[in-house]
């Protein structure tokens, strides 16, 4: 219901008793700031009880006011400006301990990723990354990051790995022109969403290619395209989103891959660990003790 709740919120607006329409205007006026806000809180600003702002949000069809509140900071994150980011991070954090508060918060999201990713889709990405010709993974603007991650790995266990780095649909089309149904495309997501990415996704899917999304929910622009889903749960932190979630998520896609290709990874890099010595790509420091 994301992508439709102030909308929502307007088409029953009538059938709301008194105290519903303050909260339903409120939420409608002041949504960046309701969304961060308890059930609690939000009856106290607009003196209404809180049983009331509960009932509101089953009204709605939510099962609960966490459920609800869940969609509404999922609308505003993939809303808001860098500067809205700026005002909601600053209300929100006002007073409390940074470290402790952004570190439990991607605690959380790690909880949530964890009980949200589909064993099902997980598995048969990995099967489908397994038997693929060729392996895209495209991920732009700060995805970009998670993106550069996986294909670093995926080239120390694969020979057909591309990574799609580009900044402008010419570039894009460029990169993928050859894609086909044999191949598959690992595309990664997050708030806001990038229109790029979203074109790209259009493109391959036009070409029958097997795209797997890692992305934030199975309502993202891309998700609704994609053959497999993976959610990783990312959160607002300022002006930027959490990707600790996301990134673990890739960990236990490269430890997946690890374990299916086996005696011929261990191979890989049994060659890979004489090349790196003999060009002494790593530092060999070595620890000393000082007993004197």
């Amino acid at each position: 219901m994301t992508v439709s709740l102030l909308s929502v919120i307007d088409s029953k607006f009538d059938t709301f008793s008194k105290g519903q329409k303050k909260i339903a205007k409120f939420v409608a006026e002041h949504y960046e700031t309701a969304a961060f806000m308890t059930a609690a809180k939000m009856g106290e600003t607009v003196k209404v009880s809180e049983s009331t702002v509960v009932r509101f949000a089953t009204e709605l069809g939510y099962k609960g006011y966490p459920e609800f509140q869940k969609d509404l900071q999922d609308l505003i994150r993939s809303k808001l400006t860098g500067v809205q980011r700026i005002d909601v991070f600053d209300a929100r954090t006002k007073g409390e301990n940074i470290v402790e508060n952004t570190m439990k918060n991607d605690s959380q999201l790690l909880m949530n990723t964890m009980q949200a990713v589909s064993k099902e889709h997980f598995d048969a990405s990995v099967k489908t990354i397994m038997n693929a010709k060729k392996i895209y993974i495209l991920g732009v603007r700060s995805a970009a990051f998670l993106a550069g991650f996986l294909s670093y790995y995926f080239k120390l266990i694969f020979d057909n790995v591309v990574l799609i780095n580009v900044s402008s649909d010419s570039e894009l089309y460029e990169e993928i022109f050859r894609i086909n149904k044999d191949d598959v495309c690992i595309a990664i997501s997050m708030p806001r969403y990038s229109a790029l990415t979203i074109r790209a996704v259009r493109f391959m899917k036009d070409r029958g290619v097997n795209v797997i999304a890692i992305t934030d929910n199975v309502n993202a622009p891309i998700a609704r395209m994609s053959d497999y889903v993976l959610e990783a749960k990312s959160g607002m932190a300022s002006i930027v989103d959490s990707l600790v979630a996301p990134l673990s998520l890739l960990n236990s896609l490269i430890a997946a891959i690890t374990l299916e290709k086996g005696a011929e990874l261990r191979e890989n890099y049994e060659a890979l660990e004489e090349i790196w010595d003999q060009y002494e790509v790593y530092d060999k420091f070595e620890e000393t003790s000082n007993n004197g």
